[in-house]
């Protein structure tokens, strides 16, 4: 039986065979913050035992706040965790807040990224860890909560309050916890109305800043002095570090990489920067995936908007044999469309998720891509892709968790009157 807590919805308005009719009964969850006006989720994850955790930015009477919620492997809501399934709560008393990532650590802890709202117009980057039943963990930060501080500050970030849910802008959020429970996360730092740089920073495991990193604790991403945002941060399997966003206006694509003391790596691409066009179009990199030696980008061009997929080799290289060596563009909808996150499946491809554009047309996109960067038509009913739309508004997919079955769940949220944070499940043939 299904708990109150995580909502089976009515059957979608369209909707693909492939999602998983045993999950929440129909294939899709709502998730249920207690106390809630609204809820969107920003991102999924699972613990050790298969349990579904979601990070999400809640909206109560009294402004904005982080919120992480558990399901149950079946959709139902996990009413052992925090009160009644979700913790709704701010990383300082007295500010609002949102939550964006969600990670589970070594020892069952729980991570979560977001971001503190310091004023009407300016962010900082903020984590707050919880024990597996979803007790902060008084252990880090302060009483388990840390607002992160640069000297001059340099993790001061603009508020996007006019950019439509689900499209990327300057609050991204972003972490990577490496070997020794060091935590890295990424910020961008406005200095004027058009002076933009990233920031990619280390923490201790305890959520101070670790000054031996890069001897300050933290790197500005700047590629030949222009605008910079970050939007995605990925730590390979030997350490290096890569970072992901745009520069300049109009956009293009940007990849980085940067060796563990954060030294940039010279060796990667161009003096250890990659900026890319997709067919001329402007570009933005929201997530990047490391499968079969090569790093994988996902994201959008603009002008019109379109998913968009680029291949490059390990050292930062094209890689020829995938679309000559360039940028690809898919169309889905009239609208427009765009992928938001990606996962590598454990036999090297690949699941990228996303929405397509425009009110009533927005809805969640799935895709399987091949190794090699093209799409899998084993999979979507021979189109690589589907598409399914949840109720009769706005709906974005944004985040990707694979199970140890191989299913693939996504997390988003619908608009009907109120956002509601959404995980749907897909099967994955």
């Amino acid at each position: 039986m299904l708990s109150p807590n995580a909502l089976a919805l009515g059957k979608p308005f369209k909707c693909s065979a492939q999602l998983d009719k045993t999950f929440a009964r129909t294939g899709i969850a709502q998730v249920y913050f207690a106390g809630s006006l609204s809820s969107m989720a920003q991102d999924v994850a699972l613990d050790h035992q298969g349990r579904v955790l979601v990070a999400a930015k809640v909206g109560t009477a009294k402004g904005s706040r982080f919120g992480l919620a558990r399901l149950l492997a079946d959709g139902s809501a996990d009413l052992g965790f925090g009160d009644q399934g979700s913790v709704i709560g701010t990383f300082a008393g007295g500010f609002e807040a949102s939550g964006g990532k969600v990670s589970v650590l070594a020892d069952g802890n729980i991570l979560l990224a977001g971001l503190h709202y310091e004023s009407a117009h300016h962010t900082l980057p903020a984590l707050a860890r919880f024990d597996p039943q979803g007790r902060p963990d008084l252990t880090f930060g302060d009483n388990g909560r840390q607002v992160v501080r640069l000297p001059g500050h340099l993790s001061v970030g603009r508020r996007d309050t006019w950019l439509p849910p689900g499209v990327p802008g300057a609050e991204a959020c972003a972490f990577a916890v490496q070997e020794d429970a060091s935590i890295l996360l990424i910020a961008n730092h406005q200095f004027e109305l058009a002076d933009h740089v990233g920031m990619l920073i280390r923490l201790k495991p305890d959520g101070r800043l670790d000054e031996t990193f890069n001897g300050r604790g933290f790197v500005m991403v700047r590629h030949l002095l222009l605008n910079t945002w970050l939007s995605t941060l990925l730590l390979q399997e030997d350490g290096r570090i890569v970072v992901g966003g745009s520069i300049d206006f109009p956009q293009e694509g940007l990849l980085a990489r940067y060796l563990p003391d954060g030294r940039l790596d010279e060796r990667f691409a161009v003096d250890g920067f990659m900026a890319f066009k997709a067919d001329g179009k402007s570009t933005q990199v929201s997530q990047v995936v490391e499968s079969s030696g090569n790093l994988h980008c996902f994201g959008s061009s603009r002008d019109p908007i379109r998913c968009m997929t680029f291949n490059v080799h390990g050292n930062g290289r094209p890689d020829l044999h995938s679309h000559q060596g360039l940028a690809q563009r898919l169309e889905i909808g009239p609208s427009g469309c765009q992928w938001s996150a990606a996962q590598r499946m454990t036999d090297g491809r690949m699941i990228a998720v996303g929405a397509t554009i425009g009110g009533v047309e927005a809805d969640f996109i799935v895709a399987r891509y091949l190794h090699n960067g093209g799409l899998d038509h084993g999979f979507g009913d021979g189109n690589g892709w589907l598409r399914t739309r949840l109720g009769r508004s706005l709906d974005t997919a944004n985040s990707v968790a694979l199970q140890a079955d191989g299913a693939i769940l996504v997390g988003g949220f619908s608009l009907d009157g109120n956002y509601r944070a959404m995980v749907a499940r897909y099967l994955n043939p």
